[in-house]
């Protein structure tokens, strides 16, 4: 993917080790506010709060500028900016307007809206902040374990976890949320497949319109395409079992997956990506 120097995203919040960023509310933030009031003579207690508020408020470090440091979070918000592009002209093409997600780097483990999570969660969205979490290490496991390497199959799992985000918005992980409790297991899996696939889909849908704007190069979407077969419900039961058991999938096989990003990818339409509706998968 040709992505050295394009934008970066600012939706990124950086809670690696050292990014604490701004967030020091009733630390040094506060001694400064404290002095601040002495000094104009109002109330020290007002100044505080305002202090802690933009403390808790912000969104962690800026990345290392230099990109010989840290390419890895440099291609991840270049990637991030690139779906914030592609959502933007999708959303407004339908009258909608696309909030953005913000893409949170962490290491080891993390504590999100969602709840507590480790790197062997892999990457994920959380609905209940609209944030996408990744830890940076996932994509030398996609490399060096599952055999899927390159910077498009790092694009892909991005462009996968933002295709969530659309969901939420558009209602759909609300809609199937509120099926628990009231199918059984085996069909609420089997909705899960359908939620991740169309995930997939629209992670192809945005490759369609990234391609559009001549930033993709020979052998990326094969990139995409063979990480998708690497994670597939199949083949990652099979590895860890030796068998595989269908009505515990949750994400798809890896045929399924490579068949919905491939369809979402020849199509560029968020309108034909119904997996709900599909009589096949």
């Amino acid at each position: 993917m040709k992505w050295m120097g394009r934008r970066e995203s600012g939706n990124i919040e950086d809670r690696r080790k050292g990014g604490g960023g701004l967030a020091i509310g009733g630390g040094l933030a506060a001694v400064i506010a404290v002095v601040f009031a002495v000094l104009t003579g109002q109330n020290p207690l007002e100044f505080i709060g305002m202090a802690q508020q933009m403390g808790s408020s912000s969104q962690g470090t800026e990345l290392n500028t230099d990109i010989k440091d840290d390419p890895n979070s440099h291609f991840v918000a270049v990637v991030l900016a690139e779906t914030e592009d592609v959502w933007d002209s999708v959303f407004a093409a339908q009258n909608l307007q696309y909030e953005k997600p913000v893409l949170t780097l962490f290491s080891g483990q993390v504590r999100s809206g969602c709840g507590a999570a480790s790197s062997s969660t892999g990457p994920f969205y959380c609905p209940a902040d609209s944030k996408v979490y990744i830890d940076l290490s996932f994509y030398q496991e996609l490399q060096n374990r599952f055999g899927a390497p390159g910077d498009f199959a790092m694009a892909y799992v991005i462009a996968h976890e933002v295709g969530h985000h659309i969901q939420h918005l558009l209602g759909t992980t609300d809609k199937i949320d509120r099926m628990r409790g009231k199918v059984s297991d085996e069909e609420l899996n089997a909705l899960s497949v359908r939620l991740e696939l169309q995930a997939d889909y629209l992670a192809g849908v945005w490759a369609h319109h990234t391609q559009r704007k001549d930033l993709l190069e020979a052998g990326d979407i094969e990139e995409a395409l063979k990480a998708a077969n690497a994670i597939g419900d199949d083949r990652l039961q099979m590895q860890a079992q030796g068998y595989v058991v269908p009505d515990a999938f949750t994400h798809g096989t890896s045929e399924q997956r490579m068949r919905w990003f491939r369809r979402g990818y020849e199509t560029g339409d968020i309108r034909s990506g119904d997996t709900f509706s599909a009589s096949s998968l």
